[in-house]
């Protein structure tokens, strides 16, 4: 619902050019108000002039995309690429066209609000994600510089100085160009202060030098993934040279950790680790997946001073001594998402599950259980295990050897569970070829009978509407969840892949021919 004042200011800036000259005349207090109108509008060129001319001591897009009074939608997940880049480029004139700082009110802007989701409505229908802001900001933060070195402007323009809290996300593509913003940052008017860093598809030396050049004393989440080669001991040697007091959130690369063939000296290792960790007074999220951690987990988790919030130990190998840790700590009594795929949960260690979910269920928001052989015998199990997780808002299951009947059976539980908003659920077992063998391939994921699968799909969200819970999201994303951050990327970790591929083939070849 718009209110009056709200339809007020979308006719007002409907009109740009009417608009754009007339913003002199209007009230201070409005320029929120016309930036969510024009941005609902995606009308760039007034959004740019919003900017340039930003009246107020902070700008938070967060904030001014959220809900308000005068318009309740959340624009904030709208990564509109036209009004992103019309925001950001009216922040650079701003300093640019008014060198005089005297007349400058804006300190900070914060850019950390905008949420990358899968759909986007708006009419553009082109996003910038996170690494392409991450890519124009650092550009207009150099073009800056050289504008006002070109100038030769007066000293008083660099008085002018603005704090850019955004999220940084640096892969090979654009390592130098942000490198470069970041070196150059003590001399331009507009600060990059990054509050989350993400590293991909990165060389180790690149990664260790940028991160140190971010501020880590400012870091609130970090997250290092898929082609970032860091193992145990480089992670000792980053967390010995580098100190991050404000992180809340670590999320570390696949086989960072591989405690299978540890020495002593690699215990004393993961000991530092860990208490290096415990030193992160404010850290509650922490993301371990597809390292093996077998019979280590305590060693990590129980110098912990804060009782984390988030943990994700999916394919991490787990043993029935590490379940009963998690089960009897204290973080059990504080997890709000939790990600246990990859474990043979209903085998290996029902009892710990039980106790684990049933301690976690007053605050317990997302679960996943991805490829944990639950299968129909374990049906009753499950749900009496999930019946006290009444704040389950997201149950991710996919993977798993659960026939259509299983599936029935259980959609009729989680219609019960008041405030669940999403689903995702395997293709029934009856829909492959009775041959088939869990966990499925990739090669086989999609070798399933599709029409039976409609069908049962029609089934199962039948019966969350006669559940009178359409309110419900169902599906099943074959290759996994949406990625924002994967999505974006996608051409030049393909590209990195292929390289790496051929990479070990030459060097196969060249072995063979020293063999013969």
């Amino acid at each position: 619902m718009k209110s009056l004042q709200f339809l007020s200011a979308e006719a007002f800036v409907s009109h740009a050019e009417f608009a754009r000259k007339n913003l002199g005349s209007v009230a201070h207090n409005l320029f929120p108000l016309l930036f969510k109108a024009s941005y609902l509008l995606e009308q760039r060129e007034v959004i740019h002039d919003l900017v340039e001319t930003w009246p107020l001591p902070d700008f938070n897009i967060g904030k001014l995309l959220g809900t308000t009074v005068d318009y309740q939608e959340d624009l904030s997940h709208r990564r509109c690429s036209v009004c992103l880049e019309s925001c950001l480029t009216g922040l650079r004139d701003y300093v640019l066209n008014h060198p005089s700082p005297c007349v400058k009110r804006l300190k900070v802007v914060d850019l950390t609000g905008i949420k990358d989701v899968e759909v986007q409505l708006c009419e553009c229908k082109k996003t910038m994600g996170r690494w392409a802001r991450t890519k124009l900001l650092s550009k207009l933060c150099l073009e800056v510089l050289v504008h006002l070195q070109q100038k030769q402007c007066k000293p008083r323009a660099f008085e002018i100085s603005i704090d850019v809290l955004i999220d940084l996300f640096v892969t090979e593509r654009n390592y130098e160009l942000v490198v470069q913003a970041l070196l150059q940052k003590r001399y331009c008017p507009l600060k990059i202060c990054c509050v989350a860093f993400r590293a991909d598809n990165l060389a180790l030396q690149k990664f260790f030098y940028i991160i140190k050049l971010t501020d880590p004393s400012l870091l609130r989440k970090l997250e290092v993934v898929h082609n970032v080669r860091l193992e145990m001991e480089h992670l000792e040697i980053l967390f010995n040279s580098i100190h991050f007091p404000l992180l809340m959130s670590l999320t570390l690369p696949a086989r960072t950790f591989n405690v299978r063939r540890l020495t002593a000296a690699d215990e004393l290792m993961l000991t530092s680790i860990g208490e290096k960790m415990g030193e992160m007074t404010q850290l509650t999220e922490l993301s371990l997946a597809f390292s093996i951690l077998t019979g280590r987990i305590r060693k990590l988790l129980s110098p912990l001073k804060t009782p984390l919030k988030m943990l994700d130990v999916s394919n991490c190998s787990l043993n029935h001594a590490d379940m009963i840790y998690l089960a009897n700590s204290i973080h059990s009594y504080h997890l709000e998402a939790l990600d246990l795929s990859g474990h043979n949960i209903p085998e290996l260690y029902p009892s710990a599950f039980f106790k684990l979910l049933n301690h976690s269920s007053p605050v317990l928001r997302s679960l996943i259980l991805e490829d944990c052989n639950v299968q129909d015998t374990h049906v009753n199990m499950l749900i009496v295990a999930l019946s006290p997780c009444q704040k389950l808002q997201e149950f991710k299951f996919l993977g798993n050897p659960l026939s259509s009947q299983a599936l029935k059976h259980l959609f009729t539980f989680l219609c019960e569970l008041p405030v669940l908003k999403n689903v995702e659920f395997p293709v029934p077992k009856d829909c492959y070829p009775i041959d088939i063998t869990y966990p499925i391939d990739d090669a086989s994921l999609c070798r399933f009978d599709h029409q039976k699968y409609d069908r049962i799909a029609e089934e199962l969200k039948f019966i969350l509407l006669q559940a009178n819970r359409e309110d419900v999201k169902a599906s099943t994303p074959l290759f996994g969840s949406y990625d924002a951050a994967v999505q974006e990327t996608n051409d030049e970790l393909g590209a990195y892949l292929i390289k790496s591929f051929k990479e070990t083939l030459e060097k196969l070849t060249t072995s063979l021919s020293k063999m013969s």
